[in-house]
C-alpha cells in the first residue's frame, strides 16, 4: 500500500461513522430557562413603583402648596408691620398737633382773645 492510498482509506473510515450519526434522526431538548421574576412579584413590583411614585408627587404638592402659604405670610407680615409704622408715626403727628402751645399760637394767629389763660389738653378716648 502506498502512502496516497493510505489515505484514502484512513478518510473513508472516518467519513462512514459521521454518515451513520447524521442520517440517524436527532431529538432537540428543549431546555426551560428559569424565569427571575414570576408574574405575581411583577404585579407586586409595579404597584410598589406605583405607590412609590404617587407618594414623591404628594409630597412635592405638598411642599410646593406649603411654601406658597409660607410666602403669603411673609408678605402679610410685611404688610402689618408697614401699617404698624404708618400708626405709629400718625400717633406722633397727633401728639405734635394736640400741643397747648401750638394751639395757642394758631388762636392767636387767627385774632381769638383767650379770657382764662388756662388751656387743657383733652383727654383721650380709650377704645
Amino acid at each position: 500500500m502506498s502512502a496516497s492510498e493510505a489515505r484514502r482509506w484512513q478518510t473513508s473510515v472516518s467519513e462512514q461513522p459521521s454518515r451513520n450519526q447524521r442520517s440517524a434522526p436527532q431529538k432537540q431538548v428543549k431546555v426551560q430557562e428559569k424565569q427571575w421574576v414570576t408574574p405575581g412579584e411583577k404585579f407586586l413590583y409595579i404597584m410598589f413603583g406605583v405607590a412609590l411614585i404617587g407618594t414623591l408627587i404628594y409630597v412635592v404638592h405638598f411642599s410646593a402648596n406649603l411654601d406658597a402659604l409660607n410666602r403669603n405670610v411673609e408678605s402679610v407680615e410685611s404688610k402689618i408691620s408697614e401699617q404698624q409704622t404708618k400708626n405709629e408715626n400718625l400717633s406722633y403727628q397727633v401728639k405734635e398737633l394736640s400741643n397747648p402751645d401750638r394751639i395757642l399760637r394758631i388762636a392767636k394767629e387767627n385774632g381769638l382773645k383767650i379770657q382764662n389763660t388756662q388751656v387743657k389738653q383733652t383727654a383721650k378716648i380709650t377704645e
